[in-house]
């Protein structure tokens, strides 16, 4: 019988690219402000300097990785010296614009009455600033207090004791098949895949369930009940 549902944050719960995109911009103005060395920057430069740096640092906190970026696309106007300004402008719009979904808090709301729910996640989105305070009964950071990020098996293994209950009793609900359907099917727990884009599921991956919106996920959940028949 599952009794906890755990979230993944960004993409899932939270729209987040309108608000990276949103502090992308406000960075670039900000540089072409200071410097008329920065009018030769464009945004699509800005924006790619993420996977620029991404693949080498995969396993670092994400904003040690958007500082990256962000020293990067400074860099390319010579006002790399002034990230730590730049940083917290990026930081303070991108929570600024940071907002869950239209699905999330009906959902949330649904589940609540049956399910305790929880919140773990490898990204900046920290609940209280993303327009989800008191959501959840845990909330789970990657790189606080020593927590690795996901796929790594003691993140699962957090999630299962701060849940409290069985691996099997626990659905992990998210928008990445590594992440948040084969890390926790090999946890133990059940993977539930949000397909909000609607892409095809990989050949030998089979999530627990499959869900479009978070409206639908009530009822995935009740399937994967055991029956009394």
């Amino acid at each position: 019988m599952l009794s906890v549902v755990v979230f993944d944050a960004d993409e899932t719960l939270i729209d987040l690219r309108p608000a990276v995109t949103g502090a992308l911009v406000a960075v670039l103005e900000e540089m072409r402000r200071r410097t008329p060395v920065a009018a030769g920057v464009t945004f699509a430069e800005v924006e790619s300097d993420w996977q620029a740096v991404f693949g080498s640092m995969t396993a670092a906190p994400v904003m040690e990785i958007r500082r990256a970026a962000l020293a990067r696309s400074l860099d390319r106007a010579g006002l790399v010296g002034q990230l730590d300004e730049f940083a917290e402008l990026f930081f303070a719009r991108r929570y600024e614009l940071s907002h869950p979904y239209p699905d999330t808090v009906p959902a949330l709301a649904a589940l609540r009455a049956d399910f305790t729910l929880g919140y773990a996640t490898n990204g900046n989105s920290r609940a209280e600033r993303c327009g989800l305070p008191g959501q959840f009964a845990f909330e789970l950071y990657a790189h606080e207090g020593g927590l690795p990020k996901k796929p790594d098996p003691a993140f699962y293994a957090a999630v299962v004791a701060a849940a409290g209950v069985p691996a099997e009793r626990i659905a992990y609900v998210g928008d990445s098949i590594a992440h948040d359907v084969l890390g926790p099917q090999q946890a133990g727990m059940r993977g539930i895949w949000l397909n909000r884009p609607g892409l095809p599921l990989p050949e030998g991956v089979r999530p627990d369930a499959e869900v479009r919106t978070l409206t639908d996920l009530p009822a995935a959940l009740r399937s994967l009940q055991p029956t009394n028949a």
